[in-house]
């Protein structure tokens, strides 16, 4: 495995932490901003719709740069979102400075992906983008757990803070230890990259991968007041579950990273079906402690943890470019946004433990999306290209994924 992707994974890594922080010190915010809690739950909003729309219109301006070049502009402007939070005078300047670090994060995140796409070979281009991810899974277990200790014993301010001085740390080892590279396919031009978006296959992929994310942010965005209210633990219990959950992302992630480059589809098959079962479970047994912890581990093992075969999907129809894996990114931000905005409609409507059952609906939506692909991957001939989509990630060589899916794809397709 190259070292530069751990050193991405650490550029990651810092761009969750800061994503997160506002999460953990919402109190500490809403006192020194002089604003409401539900004014500061808008700060993780802003921050999400800057990724999902500013996003890839950032990543659209710097196609023309080489990749290392433009992350190390990217962690300029976020090192500037993180600074004017950490002296924000005012809810409106925090406001700014959420939407300047959002748009920087989706972009950066995109531009990893491409670039550790380049760098891996081939065969462990699953493994690699798994690496990559961990960054984000180790945001969870350890950068917001961090960052709320720091804003509870030195302020708010000081938590931004430090990770100001984390991604000026991560800039400079990534200025060290990420070779140069050029445009991951193509020649970069805005023609190439809208050209491979022209796919309709793609655009389902992307939705498959919204599906999943809000299946699972169903149970991540309230897991406070579910574990509270319903399992009856106390709150000073929840963040070692949370800590839990978070272990049990990161072995997840291993896993599904080992298994994404060959088998990305029956993989996405099994993660949402399990997850619709867990999520489901969850909401007939959330009042019992040892179940609810359980099936808390279980979505967390298959959750967000798709993400590898995620990625691989994408780029097996429309490879590796930054364009690409930016708009995919913003699909998955965008079931973070989902998730939220219907899970306070469905727990206003019907309580909290409905929400549980719109995760676990979500998932079999999810299911239900890979059924044009599961039915393609059935009716090809071993060997062959169906419909002109490469079987592999562009450039990779040995057996043949779409072999692989095809063996497992017929549970998918039973009775259509």
């Amino acid at each position: 495995m190259p070292r530069a992707v751990y050193v991405l994974a650490l550029g990651v890594f810092a761009m969750v932490t800061s994503e997160f922080a506002v999460a953990g010190l919402m109190p500490q915010l809403a006192e020194g901003l002089d604003a409401t809690v539900p004014q500061i739950g808008y700060l993780i909003t802003a921050f999400s719709v800057a990724m999902s729309f500013g996003g890839p219109l950032l990543a659209v301006a710097l196609l023309r740069m080489r990749q290392k070049a433009a992350l190390m502009l990217l962690f300029a402007i976020f090192l500037v979102g993180n600074l004017l939070a950490a002296t924000a005078s005012g809810y409106p300047v925090m406001l700014a400075a959420r939407v300047v670090s959002g748009v920087a994060a989706q972009a950066f995140f995109g531009i990893s992906i491409s670039l550790c796409a380049q760098l891996a070979r081939p065969e462990i281009r699953g493994r690699a983008i798994a690496v990559l991810m961990n960054g984000l899974m180790l945001g969870t277990l350890l950068g917001l757990p961090l960052a709320t200790v720091i804003g509870e014993h030195l302020g708010w301010r000081a938590a931004f803070w430090a990770v100001a001085v984390l991604t000026a740390a991560v800039a400079l080892c990534t200025l060290a230890g990420v070779p140069d590279a050029d445009h991951a396919e193509g020649t970069g031009s805005l023609r190439d990259e809208l050209g491979a978006l022209r796919d309709r296959r793609l655009w389902l992929a992307f939705v498959t991968s919204t599906l999943i994310i809000g299946a699972t942010f169903t149970l991540f965005s309230y897991v406070n007041p579910i574990l509270t209210e319903l399992t009856g633990f106390s709150a000073g219990a929840v963040p070692l579950l949370l800590v839990a959950y978070g272990a049990a992302t990161v072995v997840g992630n291993t896993v599904v990273g080992r298994l994404a480059d060959r088998y990305a589809l029956p993989v996405l098959a099994t993660g949402l079906a399990l997850n619709a079962l867990f999520l489901a479970g969850l909401a007939l047994l959330a009042q019992f402690r040892v179940p609810a912890v359980g099936l808390l581990l279980g979505v967390g093992l298959v959750g967000v943890t798709m993400n590898p075969a995620m990625v691989s999907r994408v780029q097996r129809i429309g490879g590796s470019r930054p364009l690409v894996n930016t708009v995919h990114n913003s699909f998955i931000t965008l079931g973070v946004i989902l998730s939220s905005l219907l899970g306070g409609l469905a727990i206003e409507s019907w309580g909290l433990r409905s929400v549980l059952w719109l995760g676990a609906a979500l998932a079999v939506a999810g299911l239900l999306s890979l059924l044009p692909d599961a039915r393609r991957a059935r009716r090809a001939v071993p060997g062959q290209e169906p419909d002109g989509v490469p079987d592999r990630a562009p450039g990779a060589r040995g057996n043949n994924p779409r072999g692989a899916d095809a063996k497992v794809v017929e549970t998918l397709t039973i009775g259509s």
